[in-house]
């Protein structure tokens, strides 16, 4: 697995365990209490550092390649999902994706960026960065869900819109806002969760929603630390600083009420317990779900505009 800076002394324990367990497997001296010893030392170590991570370590972790994707949680948490492609504008991109399925027993609509897992894939997806064309499949999917009063549940993963002058030459900016737009005028209930990186205009496209949750170690923000930092100290080296500045934590968001709620990870990030985690999102998902249901499309559609309307005075 891949080990981020800051959980090096929790990695060097862990190998210890896996050593002594080899030893133990070979008979000879037993060696349980031992092991025993350095497992309640990791935990130790694994909630002390995971309690109190800055806004930087939180960017590390939301990034963290062995987060569970937008593939894993279709896989397991939506029967029959059948993907959809294409704008019927331009062609198909792959770094959003998108169908029909059954959530729980519900048929829905389900979108959302996928970053992929190695090499190949991730440059197949993009990286998770939407073109034009994503977003005009994520809005040809939203107006499918309206017609047919379907449900719509999205998972935002991304950087942010993909930044290339081809994206730009086919209208990037007005296929974000039309976006954004599907998601205010849809009078099915909307729900979105942030399972890793919430990227700018490229999260907020399929974001707009009724309910949105975010993963405790998950982030959003108008920009990356990173860009932040090239533009106002011409240096991406104040990333650290830009990622304090940006409030982009769910504990921020939350508390400027950006968010509705924030989900819980098992302790040491989703990384350690992806099905886990998936499954917790799965329930949230569902309470949310069984409670917007109650409510008609109109209602549906003038409060949801209503929730960011208030949100630019509160802030």
């Amino acid at each position: 697995m891949y080990h981020l800076e800051f959980e090096k002394p929790i990695v060097e324990l862990e190998a210890k365990i896996l050593e002594l367990q080899t030893m133990n497997e070979g008979g000879g001296v037993n060696i349980h209490d031992e092991i025993e010893r350095i497992q309640e030392k990791v935990e130790r170590i694994v909630v002390q550092t995971y309690s109190k991570l800055s806004p930087e370590q939180k960017v590390q972790v939301a990034r963290h390649p062995n987060r569970p994707h937008f593939l894993d949680y279709a896989k397991r948490l939506i029967q029959d999902f059948t993907p959809l492609a294409g704008d019927r504008l331009f062609g198909e991109d792959e770094a959003l994706l998108g169908g029909l399925g059954r959530f729980r027993g519900q048929s829905c609509v389900v979108m959302g960026q996928e970053k992929g897992f190695d090499t190949e894939t991730r440059i197949r997806h993009n990286f998770g960065m939407t073109k034009p064309e994503g977003y005009r499949k994520a809005q040809r999917l939203m107006d499918m869900a309206t017609r047919f009063k379907l449900p719509v549940v999205t998972l935002v993963d991304t950087a942010g819109a993909f930044p290339g002058i081809e994206a730009e030459e086919r209208g990037q900016s007005e296929a974000i806002a039309k976006s954004i737009e599907s998601c205010l005028r849809a009078t099915v209930p909307v729900v979105s969760v942030v399972i890793g990186e919430g990227g700018s205009g490229g999260a907020i496209a399929i974001a707009t929603a009724d309910r949105v949750f975010m993963l405790e170690h998950s982030i959003y923000s108008v920009i990356s630390p990173e860009g932040c930092a090239s533009i106002l100290w011409r240096s991406a080296e104040y990333a650290k600083d830009a990622a304090r500045a940006l409030k982009l934590t769910a504990q921020d968001l939350k508390e400027l009420g950006v968010i509705d709620t924030i989900i819980e990870e098992p302790m040491g990030g989703a990384h350690r317990e992806p099905e886990r985690t998936i499954d917790v999102v799965g329930d949230y998902i569902e309470t949310a779900l069984g409670e917007l249901s109650q409510m008609d499309g109109d209602t549906l559609k003038m409060r949801r505009r209503q929730k960011y309307l208030e949100m630019g005075h509160k802030l």
